[in-house]
């Protein structure tokens, strides 16, 4: 059996819970009766048959509403891997420091490219890092603390994920002087990220190597969950650029979260809508159940 969870970023209502029920009779999935989560934000329906031709049916249909279709067993997961930037923060942190420096926007739209996958993912970074040479090390602490915003749904997801026993790695291409101190705020077992290397204060324009990428990401989830002894299907990856790609595509439940094209093209699912209090839905695990 299979399972579609319909969650509104505003409100659920009867009528499209009926109409997705008649999409996937329509399709031939034979769908139960659909099961509220939380009445008025998320429900399920499960249905048997091909999940991809539901996934074709429902995705993308009702104004406002995400749907994630999965297997019906396992879907609580027990380990998350997850990307920080636009992820589980609201900002790229590189273009931010860029900013600081007066290079926003030429810094910005390279990121922009690499996250598409336009672009080779370590030469692009070190080609954004070698233009912030000589920026005061003291400026990566006031981007922190005035630019970074933990995004919505983020403390609720790895705290109520981590308090039901998983497992929760933050994995970025970004920095550790962002990555650690996110981590701890949001709750995360471990950050693991690039270093900025520094001279006399400043940065010299050079990432320690090798260079946390899209490799590293895959290789992360792999060895935390054979570590763990997990099946395949019993891990969750979340993110938004091309090189969480991999990841995605290797977890039980890959998730593109408000991603560019080619990440929610490829993804298992996608959430465009809502926050990722989502990913908690799509678990199967209710509001009065959660920790924030």
């Amino acid at each position: 059996m299979f399972i579609a969870t319909l969650i509104a970023a505003e409100t659920l209502d009867g009528e499209t819970i009926e109409m997705a029920g008649r999409h996937l009779v329509g399709r031939g999935c034979g769908p139960g009766s659909p099961v509220w989560i939380d009445e008025g934000k998320a429900a399920d329906i499960s249905f048997r048959s091909v999940p991809e031709e539901a996934r074709a049916v429902l995705e993308g249909t009702f104004p406002g509403v995400d749907v994630v279709v999965q297997p019906a067993a396992g879907r609580e997961k027990k380990l998350l891997v997850a990307d920080m930037d636009s992820t589980m923060i609201t900002v790229e942190c590189i273009d931010e420091l860029a900013d600081y420096a007066g290079i926003k926007a030429r810094i910005a739209a390279v990121t922009e490219a690499a996250m598409r996958g336009e672009l080779d993912f370590a030469a692009a970074l070190d080609a954004r890092v070698a233009l912030l040479k000589g920026l005061e090390e003291a400026v990566i602490d006031r981007c922190l603390a005035e630019r970074v915003t933990i995004m919505a749904g983020a403390k609720a997801l790895v705290r109520t994920m981590r308090a039901r026993g998983a497992e929760a790695i933050l994995v970025s291409g970004g920095f550790t002087r962002f990555a650690e101190p996110v981590a701890r705020e949001i709750g995360f077992t471990r950050a693991i990220a690039n270093v900025l290397e520094l001279a006399s204060g400043a940065l010299t324009g050079t990432v320690a190597k090798p260079i946390v990428d899209s490799s590293t990401k895959e290789r992360t989830l792999i060895e935390a969950r054979d570590r763990l002894g997990l099946a395949a299907h019993e891990t969750l990856a979340v993110g938004d650029g091309a090189n969480d790609l991999a990841m995605i595509k290797l977890a039980g439940l890959g998730v593109a979260y408000h991603a560019k094209p080619v990440v929610a093209a490829a993804a298992g699912a996608r959430i465009d809508r809502n926050d990722l209090t989502a990913l908690l839905y799509a678990q199967g695990i209710a509001r009065c159940d959660w920790v924030e």
